[in-house]
């Protein structure tokens, strides 16, 4: 999919199907783009990507047919509009609270690169943009989403408020810092977290607005949150996917070929001890 078409399936409710991608390989990206997905995610909040990485990243997914979104440190406007600079179809800030914080996105992604005063009236509804200008900015930003990261209490009392700034393609749920702000840290079975979860995709659906998740702790509790009417899927990470398969496999050799495993390929005194 490119931004366009992502954009029209999230807002259908059509699910769309993603992976958070690590790997700055170049051989990654033509496996990445044979095994049916829509888009990729790519973080740069917690992984140490540079600008230039970014971009190319974001150029060769998006000439394989998958759109990039990238998930910037902080809901910084300035910070978005690099990111689509580079080539991301879409920007994700993270941990959001605040309507006012939308609104700055919104004028990154949805008005770029119309700056300063004039967009600050635009945002505030004192001011609409008629004409070539009203074109001409309708154009610069087809197919470029944005998408709020839900990761807390505050900004689950708050969605009323955020869901009601325009021009939002979808709300995110960081599930892990999620659990952490409800008090019940990665029990993603618990009721209060399921409840949270009920609320964020109902209150997004309402609005015809995207909504989904990044999760990298197996595939029962994204088959639940999707049954919901989660539609934006990023299932795990690369690195914890290779990790987990090679895990898997590692263990595999050692108990059917009799070797020890602790913490390693083999024990210092010999016994098995399996470490999940």
């Amino acid at each position: 999919m490119n931004g366009t078409d992502l954009s029209k399936a999230l807002h259908d409710g059509q699910r769309a199907y993603g992976t958070c991608i690590v790997s700055t390989s170049p051989q990654w990206v033509g496996m990445i783009a044979g095994i049916g997905l829509d888009f990729v995610f790519i973080d740069t909040e917690h992984i140490p990507i540079d600008r230039a990485q970014l971009g190319w990243m974001c150029q060769a997914y998006a000439g394989h047919g998958l759109a990039p979104i990238v998930r910037i440190p902080k809901p910084d406007p300035y910070l978005a509009c690099m990111a689509i600079d580079g080539g991301a179809a879409g920007v994700v800030a993270p941990y959001m609270e605040d309507p006012a914080e939308v609104q700055d996105l919104r004028g990154a992604v949805k008005y770029r690169p119309l700056k300063g005063r004039r967009l600050q009236r635009v945002l505030d509804g004192e001011e609409e943009l008629e004409g070539e200008l009203a074109a001409y900015l309708a154009e610069y930003r087809r197919g470029k989403l944005l998408t709020v990261n839900i990761e807390s209490v505050p900004a689950i009392d708050a969605l009323d408020d955020l869901l009601a700034v325009p021009d939002i393609d979808a709300l995110l749920v960081g599930p892990h810092d999620l659990s952490i702000s409800l008090g019940i840290p990665e029990q993603y079975a618990d009721p209060a977290f399921t409840e949270a979860m009920r609320t964020i995709i109902a209150k997004a659906r309402e609005q015809h607005v995207g909504v989904g998740f990044h999760y990298s702790f197996g595939i029962e509790d994204t088959l639940r949150w999707a049954r919901l009417g989660a539609n934006l899927i990023v299932h795990s990470t690369d690195i914890f996917l290779v990790r987990d398969v090679l895990r898997a496999d590692m263990m595999r050799f050692h108990r059917e070929l009799g070797d020890g495993v602790s913490g390693g390929p083999a024990g210092a005194g010999g016994a098995e001890t399996v470490v999940v």
